[in-house]
C-alpha cells in the first residue's frame, strides 16, 4: 500500500484545512500580494499557447495565471475541495481531481503531451515517500518530446534535496537546471529552497 500523503494526513487531523488554505490565498490575492512568481518562470520557458500541466495544482493559483496568459492548462490535485475552488476561481483551465502517482489523463480525454509540467507549492514534499518516484515517472510519461518538468520545494520537510535528485534519476529524468528560487537565484550547498528543471534522460 502506498504511503499516505502529508496533505491527506493534514486533512484527517483538521477537516477544515483545505477550506482555510483556499481562503488564505484568496485573501492574499485580494490584498494585492504577488502570487505569480512560479507562473512567470514557467511562462518564460515555453511559447504562446503551450500545453501546461499544473501537477498538485491546489486551488489553481499557478495554472490559473498561466491560463490567463494564454496557455492550455490542465490542473490535477488529490483534494476535491481545492479542485472545486480552482474551477470557481479560474474557469479558463481544466481541473481534475486525481492522484498524481496514477492518474491517466487520457481517460479524461486529454491525449496530448505537455510542453511543461509544473509542481510548485511544495507538492513533492507533501507526497508519501513511496509515491515520489511514481509521481515523477507519471509526470515524465505525460511530457511531449523536448518537454520539461519544473519542481519547487523547501528544505526541512522530510525530503532532502539529495534524496530528490536520487528519485529523479530513478524516474529516468535528468536535472538540467538547479535554482534556489523562482526568480532564478543560483542553487548552492546551503540553499533552503530548490527549483529544479528536469527533462527526460
Amino acid at each position: 500500500m502506498a504511503d499516505k500523503s502529508r496533505w491527506t494526513a493534514l486533512i484527517e487531523e483538521n477537516p477544515g484545512h483545505s477550506t482555510w488554505y483556499v481562503e488564505r490565498f484568496r485573501n492574499m490575492a485580494a490584498e494585492g500580494h504577488d502570487l505569480h512568481g512560479e507562473a512567470r518562470l514557467v511562462d518564460a520557458m515555453v511559447g504562446r499557447e503551450s500545453h501546461v500541466l499544473d501537477a498538485g495544482c491546489g486551488p489553481g493559483r499557478v495554472g490559473g495565471r498561466l491560463a490567463e496568459l494564454g496557455h492550455d492548462v490542465v490542473g490535477v490535485d488529490l483534494d476535491p475541495v481545492l479542485i472545486e475552488a480552482a474551477v470557481e476561481d479560474h474557469p479558463g483551465a481544466t481541473w481534475i481531481a486525481g492522484d498524481l502517482s496514477e492518474v491517466d489523463l487520457a481517460t479524461h480525454g486529454i491525449t496530448d503531451g505537455f510542453d511543461v509540467i509544473v509542481a510548485a507549492g511544495n507538492v513533492m514534499a507533501f507526497l508519501g515517500p513511496s509515491t515520489r518516484v511514481p509521481v515523477l515517472s507519471n509526470m515524465a510519461a505525460h511530457l511531449r518530446s523536448e518537454g520539461r518538468i519544473v519542481v519547487g520545494f523547501g528544505s526541512g520537510r522530510d525530503y532532502d534535496f539529495d534524496d530528490f535528485f536520487a528519485d529523479v534519476d530513478a524516474a529516468g529524468l535528468v536535472v538540467d537546471v538547479r535554482l534556489s528560487s523562482w526568480d532564478l537565484r543560483p542553487f548552492a550547498s546551503d540553499s533552503d529552497f530548490l527549483v529544479a528543471i528536469l527533462s527526460a534522460a
